[in-house]
């Protein structure tokens, strides 16, 4: 079980001597989602942007990302095995469903029987069974958000990042999507960092919270 661990991390702006994230330290572990809070504007995404490895180059960053024992700090984006899931869900629209999916699998799979079994079974676990040739642009949001997180979780990561992502669904399908996101992240044994301002995602969640306050300017 692998476990997603920050030690002493502090973001700040180029042109600016006060940090937006200070000295920040927590281990998110395997199976569970934890959390941070703040309000907007303090420095969530930006965080996630860091643990990424797209931090914006107008930021300046110290402090070290672990996943299990090994250290992603400096590795490029696409060596950091780190899912993450936005508030739009990014859906490629010029791609069927199927293919938004087969986006996602890892490499290593080369037998197309393989490729399409994958898929399929993914579907399946997502009452979406049928629907690999459907366009994306004819789901519903809450449907969307599923093919997003099922792309996500076929890519094998071995942490995710939630970046808010039931900010722009409604409150039943908030709630319905949430419990599809967590259920089948933590199934997959993942260390799940969620950053969210609103107190129903962290009481659904259940797991340890981490708030970020405004640092002096």
């Amino acid at each position: 079980m692998k476990k997603l661990e920050l030690s002493h991390v502090t973001i700040r702006l180029r042109n600016s001597a006060h940090p937006l994230i200070d000295d920040l330290s927590l281990v998110a572990l395997s199976g569970e989602v934890t959390l941070i809070m703040g309000p907007s504007g303090i420095g969530k995404s930006t965080l996630l942007d860091f643990i990424g490895g797209h931090l914006d180059p107008a930021f300046l960053a110290r402090g070290s990302v672990k996943i299990g024992e090994l250290d992603i700090t400096y590795m490029e984006p696409e060596r950091r095995r780190v899912g993450i899931m936005f508030q739009d869900d990014l859906l490629f629209p010029h791609l069927s469903v199927g293919e938004n999916l087969l986006f996602g699998l890892r490499s290593d799979l080369n037998k197309a029987t393989d490729r399409q079994a994958l898929i399929e079974d993914a579907l399946s676990r997502a009452d979406l069974a049928g629907f690999a040739n459907r366009d994306p642009a004819s789901l519903s949001g809450g449907q969307r958000a599923r093919v997003t997180l099922l792309r996500t979780l076929l890519a094998k990561p071995h942490a995710l990042l939630l970046d808010e992502p039931f900010a722009k669904l409604d409150k039943h399908l908030r709630t319905d999507v949430r419990s599809f996101v967590f259920e089948h992240a933590i199934a997959e044994k993942l260390p799940i960092l969620m950053v969210t301002h609103d107190e129903t995602d962290a009481a659904a969640a259940g797991g340890k919270v981490f708030i970020l306050h405004e640092t002096s300017r």
